[in-house]
């Protein structure tokens, strides 16, 4: 990891800087696969799958039995995990709920809105050597909650054609039996774009590398609404002289053992742990199986000593970390000042692990800097808010001046007859054009 030991304003620019990739090539790609999607549907699915999977799928579909029999192939104490995490994820999400009420804005004047699900909804669970069981909760618990009419969700396929029977077991649990094996680019063009073995949905969710996030932008292009931009992983650690720096070694290796692409900070104003948390990184890398991973991702990742805690504040406010812990004295005489942030752990003992799994919050989570303007995965986002307006003669009556000089000011008139007329003005009036 680079160290920056005080450095000047100057700087922070490269500090807070993400890995660049070819955006040029990747769009080609991911482009050309959508295209093929687009065009072909099932066909070009399959020639895709076999292309980047591997594997020769004629019917993307999960067969229900298999959704039946992957509780006997996972272990007891996995299942247990998983409804223990299910427990605390539909208690903060139905927390959620927002209860609108009518307000009367002028006399006559009455106006509302209504929460409603959006009625069809895609889930994308990525596979491979990181089959992300966790995810199906994440996304699959709010889907639900909030009363998503049909729920679909793609997930890649093994070598052998096969799906990761924990999110299979995990999705059943949820009742989300519509289940296809499909992952990268072309799972997001078969749910946008709809095949004949696929339905296209309103709205795609879910993380993914690189491939996956471009496409997801792509399709937004096209009037297919998507959660949010959630590509490589990230963690930033703010760090004073009480917090240990075994903890912080293990919370860094936690986001980049994710992926070569994933970035993790540490920033402090107690020089001695700098050293200390890289002493603790080398001896933890060489104890976790994707060590190779991990050791990828620390070679763009930063080790920052600054003079104070509200230097601290402002990198990390400028930074917007998609996971930022902090681990110094009296942390809650300063979470009100933090801005820029998709998911905040406090104190010594909240590891991003348990937001990760556990704890109930939910881990799609904005990156790449995006949570200076976006917010994490919550119950709001599978569900659209219709407002409505009830107008009496009288309060129409009082808003018409005001509907009349806007008109004019725009040069919209017939917006003003829409008012006049029902007032009994007529639209050869004079004063109705002149």
């Amino acid at each position: 990891m680079k160290t920056y030991r005080y450095p000047v304003r100057e700087l922070w620019a490269e500090i807070i800087s993400r890995p660049v990739f070819n955006r040029a090539d990747l769009f080609q790609q991911v482009s050309s696969i959508l295209q093929k999607v687009k065009n072909e549907g099932d066909e070009g699915v399959r020639q895709c799958t076999l292309q980047y999977d591997g594997v020769d799928i004629s019917d993307p579909a999960v067969p229900h039995e298999w959704i039946a029999e992957a509780g006997g192939q996972i272990k007891e104490e996995l299942k247990k995990a998983i409804n223990t995490a299910r427990g605390n994820i539909i208690k903060f999400h139905a927390a959620q709920q927002i209860i609108y009420r009518d307000i009367m804005t002028s006399p006559g004047v009455k106006c509302w809105q209504r929460a409603e699900p959006i009625e069809k909804v895609g889930l994308y669970v990525p596979g491979g050597s990181a089959p992300l069981v966790s995810t199906v909760l994440m996304l699959g618990i709010p889907a639900v909650v909030a009363g998503c009419h049909e729920v679909i969700l793609c997930t890649p396929p093994d070598k052998d054609g096969k799906v990761n029977p924990a999110i299979l077991y995990t999705a059943g649990l949820l009742g989300i039996n519509t289940i296809f094996r499909i992952g990268g680019a072309q799972a997001i063009g078969a749910m946008a774009y709809g095949t004949r073995a696929v339905p296209p949905v309103y709205k795609i969710f879910g993380p993914g590398n690189q491939y996956v996030t471009l496409a997801k932008q792509v399709v937004a292009l096209e009037g297919v609404a998507i959660d949010l931009p959630a590509g490589p992983s990230e963690i930033a650690v703010m760090a004073d002289q009480s917090a240990n720096p075994e903890f912080i070694a293990s919370d860094l290796l936690s986001q980049a053992e994710h992926g070569a692409d994933s970035q993790v900070m540490l920033v402090t104003t107690h020089e001695p742990l700098i050293n200390a948390v890289a002493d603790q990184l080398n001896v933890q890398l060489e104890k976790i199986p994707r060590k190779e991973i991990a050791r990828k991702s620390l070679e763009k990742s930063r080790l920052v000593l600054l003079n104070n805690v509200e230097e601290m504040l402002d990198l990390m406010n400028s930074y917007a970390p998609e996971h930022l812990i902090i681990m110094i004295e009296n942390y809650n005489n300063i979470v009100g000042q933090i801005r820029n942030a998709g998911s905040v752990f406090l104190g010594q003992y909240s590891p991003e692990s348990a937001g990760d799994y556990a704890s109930g919050t939910n881990h799609t989570l904005p990156t790449n800097g995006y949570a200076h303007a976006y917010s994490g995965i919550g119950l709001e986002s599978f569900k659209k808010v219709i407002s409505f307006q009830e107008i009496s003669r009288y309060g129409l009556f009082n808003l018409n001046p005001a509907i009349e000089q806007f008109a004019e000011a725009e040069n919209l008139l017939a917006h003003k007859y829409a008012a006049a007329v029902r007032l009994g003005q007529q639209i050869t009036d004079s004063k109705l054009y002149d």
